[in-house]
């Protein structure tokens, strides 16, 4: 019997009683121009008609999907079971309120063909809202990583990430007790550190902001989810960058340290030089967390 070829890519989706949206990723992934993918669903605890929405797809044959429930773990949790399960070359996360590009598969493979390489993390292409309204901005290089984009440039953008799935199969992010959230980009500057990724400027996915969504929400999560955000800053500490990253993470890190009462911080930092002239700064912000209501802010 003839092998089957496995196909490039997975496309995985964390849900979480999205079974009212959750067809709009559904119906993108039917028009796709190239079928090589897999259709990976996390279910992180959903109660709602999540499971029969799948299954009665998964009778449609269009296409592989495979479904995975779990207990609510939260966006990280998801991440992490997803990475366990992909078999594929490369993965890329298709959140429950977005969808793909008609063509994204086929300008994935192609370029992946054209360029791709065990010397290379993956793709970054472009998000953009249902309106065609761009969320990413051109990159003018050939090769970029997640950090130069979020703590160099400081851009405050979306971008869509394509990686090599083998990177993110031994890098779980830890689970904090009582909290859901711990920032994605933590374990892509580990990865940062020893590959680049290919510039793609075009529009891989559109994206729905939805009011019970994380980005819509930030502000409250660094309320809610103070460990898992601490745990976050002192990845960034431990990143080899300039003075001036550092510090701004090392306020976050003190901050995020007293919301969670970690009375052992100093001990805990990678950074305590930086982290000793954060503490004025990191204790107003903490103050400022602690008093304000409003959505948003981003550091």
């Amino acid at each position: 019997m003839e092998a089957v070829e496995r196909p490039l890519i997975t496309v995985f989706t964390p849900t979480y009683n999205r079974g009212y949206i959750l067809n709009l990723c559904y119906e993108s992934l039917k028009r796709q121009t190239n079928k090589e993918f897999i259709w990976l669903i996390i279910d992180d605890g959903s109660t709602d008609n999540t499971r029969e929405l799948v299954e009665n797809w998964n009778r449609e044959k269009h296409f592989t999907i495979i479904y995975k429930w779990q207990e609510n773990q939260g966006m990280h949790g998801a991440h992490n079971t997803a990475y366990s399960l992909v078999e594929t070359e490369l993965c890329v996360c298709c959140d429950s309120d977005d969808y793909l590009a008609d063509n994204a598969i086929e300008k994935i493979k192609k370029l992946w063909e054209e360029k791709g390489s065990n010397n290379i993390s993956g793709i970054i292409g472009w998000d953009a809202l249902p309106s065609g309204e761009l969320l990413s901005v051109k990159l003018n290089t050939n090769m970029t990583t997640t950090f130069e984009i979020r703590q160099k440039l400081r851009l405050n953008c979306d971008y869509k990430l394509v990686f090599r799935s083998a990177l993110l199969k031994n890098k779980p992010i830890p689970i904090f007790e009582g909290e859901k959230y711990v920032p994605l980009d933590c374990n892509y500057y580990q990865i940062d550190v020893d590959y680049q990724m290919l510039v793609m400027n075009e529009v891989l996915c559109y994206v729905e902001y939805l009011p019970d969504g994380g980005t819509m929400n930030i502000f409250e999560q660094y309320r809610k989810n103070p460990k898992g955000f601490a745990y976050f800053r002192k990845e960034v500490l431990k990143y080899p960058c300039g003075f001036k990253i550092k510090f701004r993470n090392a306020i976050h890190y003190v901050s995020s340290s007293l919301i969670s009462s970690n009375k052992l911080f100093m001990k805990e930092t990678p950074a305590k030089a930086v982290t000793i002239l954060a503490i004025p700064f990191g204790f107003m912000l903490y103050i400022y967390i602690k008093n304000t209501k409003r959505k948003n802010m981003q550091g």
